[in-house]
């Protein structure tokens, strides 16, 4: 029988509104917990690690995380590997890009390394924050997989998902090839 698996939401900046899949996914998992950093709108490296490694109480975890979140959730794992089952990376920025937030100068830092736990990173090919080709890249420094989801911008309200159902069969078939199942 799979494990059940609990699910920790890690937004991007500004955090993500009722109206974004992430939040739609966590108000139908019971013990979904969401990561509370200082200030979701001037985000600190350190401040959103710290966040990350407090929201997770239990290893049988996937991370779901968005956007600038998938970069806290890269340095956390990356010093933190098989504290969760996996990680679910979607729409990664390009911490380079001109794009990238001016608010976050210190997720310019997040350098991408390994992560030793599975993760998943989910990408568009039209994502104004970042292009295919350094998703495909930051993936493969991550150790992670990949899969680019066609033209879904950066995958997020402006997207016009709702629960983005095709979203929620990525993580979970994510999760039972982790051996378990998101609750």
């Amino acid at each position: 029988m799979p494990t059940p698996l609990s699910l920790t939401i890690v937004p991007g900046i500004n955090d993500s509104t009722e109206k974004h899949w992430q939040t739609r996914w966590q108000a139908t998992q019971t013990d979904a917990v969401r990561i509370r950093p200082s200030s979701w709108d001037e985000p600190d490296l350190d401040d959103w690690i710290a966040a990350v490694d407090a929201a997770v109480s239990t290893p049988d975890t996937i991370i779901v995380a968005h956007s600038l979140g998938c970069l806290a959730v890269g340095a956390w794992l990356a010093d933190n590997p098989g504290r969760v089952r996996g990680a679910l990376l979607v729409a990664p920025p390009d911490r380079f890009g001109p794009g990238f937030p001016s608010a976050a100068p210190t997720f310019r830092e997040a350098e991408p390394a390994v992560l030793g736990t599975p993760a998943l990173v989910v990408a568009s090919a039209d994502d104004p924050y970042c292009a295919l080709g350094i998703a495909r890249t930051l993936a493969a420094s991550w150790g992670a997989g990949f899969v680019e989801v066609g033209n879904l911008g950066h995958i997020n309200i402006m997207s016009k998902l709702g629960a983005w159902p095709a979203g929620r069969a990525l993580l979970d078939e994510f999760a039972e090839s982790l051996g378990g199942m998101v609750r």
